[in-house]
């Protein structure tokens, strides 16, 4: 009788101790759940940022290429190889690198100002 006894209080824990493991399961299965989709959303947002500073980068390059095309309005006929090389011909001059590490340097000069509050 007090075997029967034990071993029913044995099956009750045992019962109870499946019960709690599928609530916790559960409970941690909701976890996950939010925790899958707070990644997504992190990972919609740095996907959003990206694109943005792509769409920014884009909107540079189309902007000094038209630039560059307007002033040279002859680089219109030239080819893609043909241009890439004749700008790599232009900013290997030693006066272009001159005067690309001056403008370099006076923005640099600016943005510190305006930082510095000078």
């Amino acid at each position: 009788m007090v075997f029967l006894y034990l071993i029913s209080k044995g099956c009750e824990n045992t019962e109870k101790s499946l019960e709690q493991l599928k609530q916790e399961y559960e409970k941690n299965t909701v976890l996950l759940e939010r925790e899958k989709r707070k990644m997504q959303r992190l990972k919609n947002r740095q996907a959003y940022l990206e694109s943005g500073s792509r769409k920014q980068r884009t909107h540079r390059l189309i902007t000094r290429g038209a630039a560059v095309e307007s002033i040279a309005l002859q680089t219109k006929e030239l080819s893609e190889a043909e241009f890439y090389s004749l700008m790599e011909s232009i900013l290997n001059l030693p006066q272009a690198e001159h005067f690309i590490r001056s403008a370099t340097e006076n923005h640099a000069r600016i943005s510190g100002q305006e930082k510095g509050g000078d």
